[in-house]
Formats: structure tokens, C-alpha cells, sequence
């Protein structure tokens, strides 16, 4: 299970290194894609495919499915893990998610998201999360 937060900094060249406790999780090669929230959504290779299978039973005559295929498939890129646990992110993923130098990882259960640290901390202040609010939205789906 991917867990926890953490603080990395990505460099000139587009490398940031992935936290050792989720490299045993996603493998030497993974799936980093666009994410919700303008984030980046990583998942391992297994993730994927349940993920992708998921997609695939939806109905392509709808145009929100076709919408949201295409939005995770478009900015899908296989990454490989270097000798010192750094993947290299494309330019247009880098754009997408404003990544600057400092950035923070984050593990979401099956997945690991990508966060530019500005707009993360900016995401998770008292201002902008009510856990009230949310603790009786979760309560309504039976959690």
C-alpha cells in the first residue's frame, strides 16, 4: 500500500527521484499520467492495467467516457527508474501539473500522486479543507 508524504526537488532536467518506499510498490517501470487536481497520478504497471480494464468496460458512445479516456491515455508515459531512483518527467507533464523545483509525492493507497509543494500545501490548508465538510460526505457513501 502506498502511503505517506513526501518532500523532493525536481531538477533542471526534469528528474525528481521517487521515495525508496514506493519504489518496491511501482516496480523499476511505471505509469505517471496527468492527474485530477492538475497533480500527476502514478501507478504501477499492475494498477494500470486494472485501471485501463476499468475504462474499457465503459461505454464509448458517451462523449464524458471518450473525454476522460483520452484524458488519461494522452498524457500517459512509461518512466523508468534510474540508478539513483529518479525518473525523468516529460515537458508536457511537467506543464500540465506546474511542477516547480520543489514538489511533494504522495502516496494515495494504489497510486502515488505528484503535486507542485506550493499548490499542495495551498490544497491541504484549514482555508481549503473542511474535514467537517468531508467527514459528512464520507459518512453519506457509508465510510
Amino acid at each position: 500500500m502506498l502511503l505517506g508524504e513526501y518532500s523532493h526537488t525536481l531538477d533542471l532536467k526534469g528528474r525528481v527521484i521517487i521515495p525508496a518506499k514506493f519504489r518496491e510498490d511501482l516496480g523499476n517501470s511505471f505509469i505517471v499520467t496527468k492527474g485530477l487536481d492538475n497533480s500527476l497520478f502514478v501507478y504501477s504497471k499492475e494498477e494500470w492495467q486494472k485501471f485501463e480494464e476499468k475504462l474499457k468496460a465503459l461505454p464509448m458512445t458517451n462523449v464524458a467516457t471518450r473525454n476522460f479516456v483520452r484524458f488519461f491515455f494522452s498524457g500517459a508515459t512509461e518512466c523508468e527508474l534510474d540508478k539513483q531512483g529518479r525518473i525523468n518527467l516529460p515537458q508536457n507533464l511537467i506543464e500540465y501539473a506546474s511542477l516547480n523545483k520543489d514538489i511533494c509525492i504522495i502516496g494515495v493507497s494504489t497510486r502515488v500522486e505528484i503535486w507542485d509543494m506550493e499548490k499542495w500545501n495551498n490544497y491541504t490548508s484549514p482555508e481549503n479543507m473542511d474535514l467537517d465538510q468531508i467527514a459528512n460526505q464520507m459518512s453519506n457513501l457509508g465510510i
